[in-house]
C-alpha cells in the first residue's frame, strides 16, 4: 500500500495513546496527524449531547483535515459519531467512525448485546448505531445499555485504577446475560487483556476495529477501482 496520511480527530486526550498504539501495530507505514480539542467532550457532557456548536466545530476539524490532504479521517469519539453522518456529505475525504466496525461485529456475533459506557453521551449513540446496523442486516437484536457511575470522572482525574475496577465489575455483570459485550468508549479498550479467562462471551472495543476499518478504506482507495471512483 502506498504511503498514506490519516487524520484522527479526538475530543479528549485519553484516546490519543491507545490509537497511536493501534496504528503502530496495524498501519505502521501510515502518517498519523492528531487533531485534539478536549473542550468538545466537556461541552457534550455539560449539554447531555451534541449541540449545534459542537457539530459545527467537528465539521471545522474535518474540513481542516481535508485541507491538509489526508487520505482518511478517523473520528475517535463515539459521543460525537453522529456528526460524521452530516459531515460526510460536505467533506470529500472518507470519514470513519471509530465504533462502526465494532457495532457491525456485535450484530454479527450475537442477538443479545450489552453496551457498557462511562458517559451517558456515549451510551445512547452507540445503542442507536448497533440497532441501525442490525436493522440494515434485517436481524432482530436486543440491545441493553448501562453507564458506570463515576468511572469517566475517575479517568479524567487520573484515577486509572479506580476507573478500571468500576468498569471491569460492570463488564463482568453484563457478560452474565449477554451474547456479546460492547465497550462504548475507546478509552475502555485497555481493559480487554484484564478480562481474559474471566469472561466467556466476546467483549468488543473500538480502537483496533476502527483502525482496521481505516486500513480497509485505504486499501479500497488504493485499488484501481477506488482511484477511479475518487477521481469522479
Amino acid at each position: 500500500m502506498p504511503a498514506a496520511t490519516v487524520a484522527v480527530v479526538h475530543t479528549a486526550p485519553v484516546t490519543i495513546e491507545p490509537l497511536k498504539s493501534c496504528f503502530a501495530r496495524l498501519l505502521p507505514e501510515v502518517r498519523v496527524i492528531n487533531i485534539a480539542d478536549d473542550s468538545l467532550i466537556a461541552d457534550v457532557l455539560a449539554a447531555g449531547g451534541v449541540t449545534k456548536a459542537v457539530a459545527r466545530r467537528m465539521l471545522s476539524y474535518f474540513s481542516v483535515a481535508e485541507s491538509m490532504g489526508v487520505d482518511v479521517i478517523l473520528n475517535a469519539c463515539s459521543s460525537v459519531g453522529e456528526t460524521v453522518d452530516l459531515a460526510q456529505a460536505l467533506i470529500s475525504v472518507p470519514i470513519v467512525k471509530i465504533d462502526e466496525a465494532m457495532a457491525e461485529k456485535a450484530v454479527e456475533l450475537g442477538s443479545t448485546i450489552a453496551v457498557v459506557a462511562t458517559a451517558r453521551t456515549t451510551l445512547d449513540p452507540t445503542v442507536r448505531l448497533i440497532r441501525n446496523k442490525a436493522g440494515a442486516r434485517g436481524k432482530a437484536v436486543g440491545v441493553s445499555g448501562t453507564v458506570v457511575p463515576g468511572a469517566f470522572e475517575c479517568l479524567l482525574a487520573g484515577k486509572g485504577e479506580e476507573h478500571d475496577w468500576l468498569v471491569l465489575t460492570k463488564i463482568r455483570e453484563a457478560a452474565e446475560t449477554a451474547d456479546v459485550v460492547v465497550l462504548a468508549q475507546a478509552s475502555m479498550a485497555r481493559l480487554i487483556p484484564r478480562l481474559e479467562g474471566g469472561v466467556h462471551v466476546p467483549v468488543l472495543s473500538s480502537p483496533e476495529l476502527g483502525v482496521a476499518r481505516v486500513r480497509q478504506v485505504l486499501e479500497e482507495r488504493a485499488s484501481p477501482v477506488g482511484r477511479k471512483g475518487a477521481a469522479q
